[in-house]
């Protein structure tokens, strides 16, 4: 895990914040409500997938870099928001 950390870098957990902020303030936005919830749901998610799936031995981070990790972290900050959405949205 720490080399998955090391080759990602600091700049590279930035832009995963990033997405997983813009995708959260969207995910509020359009629910209406709870939007700094969605938002740390979207960071969490966002920060989180690029190393499950480098636990998983998806091994597209070092192939195909920064875009990698940013495909990774939406697709984690979409799937944490939906769950977000089933379990604290009634």
């Amino acid at each position: 895990m720490e080399g998955v950390l090391g080759a990602m870098g600091v700049m590279a957990l930035v832009i995963m914040a990033v997405i997983g902020l813009l995708a959260g303030w969207i995910a509020g936005t359009v629910a209406g409500r709870n939007r700094g919830m969605y938002m740390l749901l979207g960071v969490v998610g966002a920060c989180a997938a690029p190393f499950l799936f480098a636990a998983l031995g998806i091994g597209l981070l070092a192939a195909w870099g920064v875009f990698a990790i940013i495909v990774f972290a939406l697709i984690g900050s979409v799937v944490v928001l939906f769950l977000g959405k089933l379990l604290f949205d009634r």
